[in-house]
């Protein structure tokens, strides 16, 4: 999509065009492309609808009802935050007495809706301009406007001092879509994103959730944040806004959460496998609150550089996954491979961390037949290769 296509959709004409590609698209585009034909719409504006639409099915997941009414350009869908994340961060600045924002590298919109939605007054920018007219068109659409300005600008010209506080998401990937990972290649440059809270104490940065934990600014609050499971984000909270040095949040499909807080220095116990196996939430591993979660289950790991829990009792938790453990021995395909034979194993669940074995090839090296179900665990116990055996807790 070009300014001029998101323009032509946002016409009388376009949303006409939006609402017949929503009746006809389905699983076979040509056939909607010949119905959009037959309706008289235009070719170029019929592939733009029937794209919209395709997209705004696609973001039914991160952004609920509301994709219906919003734009997106593919790769705005795909680096967007989700509506039950935007909505929690704008719920704690609005708490924390935040009523104007500036939202830095804003992308299609989703955090400063989120902020204006709940009364705040966003300046959003992005320095690429259909970026910026396509978080403009949301703004609208979703009646938030009046709350909500959007420019195509460089962030490191926005007098960020006029605001109550600053949200800041740098660009991490190139023009052509690759993945940055070095955070001085980020745009703007982590230089400028770093000095942000010391001009404006209240500032968010969402980073990368592989982001070096020597890059947390002195004093500020580090968050990681997971959906159903999946790592999504981190986020360093400065000033006023920090409450705890770090913080693992777990969010539900449905947007409740459960937090675990702590130090991030701790260390946990070390001793032998137990009766259960627990894996944390990749935000609890990503926080460095491992040693938090395995005192709330009495636990300990077995390798000291495996983010692996055992316990000998089962403690009901969100914060991880357990597996009751029925078997250990040492790493050996032919004793794992008898072992599942006589078990009736003829589905298998591969877990690994410290392995570099390929779950994949590993499963059809073991030739599982049977009616049972297990859950294998491929990991290092006092730093020797180790398979555990057992049965996933549901």
């Amino acid at each position: 999509m070009d300014l001029e296509t998101l323009a032509a959709l946002r016409t009388d004409d376009g949303v006409r065009a939006l609402a017949t590609a929503a009746e006809v698209s389905g699983a076979d585009p040509l056939r909607a492309a010949a119905a959009m034909r037959a309706r008289g719409v235009p070719a170029t504006l019929a592939a733009a609808a029937l794209t919209q639409i395709a997209l705004r099915r696609q973001a039914a997941g991160k952004f609920g009802a509301e994709a219906d009414q919003m734009f997106f350009t593919r790769p705005g869908l795909e680096q967007a935050t989700r509506s039950v994340v935007a909505d929690r961060r704008a719920d704690r600045l609005a708490a924390a007495g935040v009523a104007t924002l500036a939202d830095l590298g804003c992308g299609i919109g989703a955090d400063a809706l989120a902020a204006a939605r709940r009364g705040i007054a966003v300046h959003a920018v992005d320095a690429d301009p259909l970026t910026a007219a396509v978080a403009a068109a949301n703004a609208e659409a979703l009646g938030l406007a009046g709350r909500m300005t959007v420019a195509c600008a460089d962030a490191t010209g926005v007098a960020v001092e006029r605001y109550d506080g600053v949200f800041a998401d740098p660009a991490r990937r190139r023009a052509g879509g690759a993945r940055v990972f070095d955070p001085r290649s980020y745009s703007p440059p982590w230089d400028f994103v770093a000095a942000l809270p010391q001009r404006v104490p209240r500032t968010v940065l969402k980073l990368a959730p592989g982001i070096d934990h020597a890059l947390i600014p002195a004093g500020a609050e580090a968050q990681w944040v997971s959906v159903a499971g999946d790592l999504v984000e981190a986020a360093f909270w400065t000033g006023p806004l920090a409450a705890v040095p770090r913080r693992a949040t777990l969010v539900s499909a449905a947007g409740t959460a459960v937090e675990l807080f702590g130090s991030g220095v701790a260390a946990a116990p070390v001793g032998p496998v137990g009766a259960y196996l627990y894996d944390p939430d990749p935000a609890v591993v990503r926080a460095h609150l491992v040693a938090e979660f395995a005192e709330m289950v009495g636990g300990r790991l077995a390798d000291a550089s495996i983010a692996y829990v055992h316990a000998d009792a089962y403690t009901a938790t969100p914060f991880a996954r357990a597996v009751e453990i029925t078997d250990v021995l040492p790493f050996s395909l032919k004793r794992l491979r008898a072992l599942v034979r006589d078990r009736g194993v003829g589905r298998l669940e591969i877990r690994k961390r410290g392995s570099a074995l390929d779950p994949a090839q590993l499963r059809r090296d073991l030739r599982l037949s049977g009616p049972h179900e297990a859950a294998l665990v491929l990991t290092r116990v006092a730093g020797a290769p180790t398979a555990l055996l057992g049965r996933a807790k549901r």
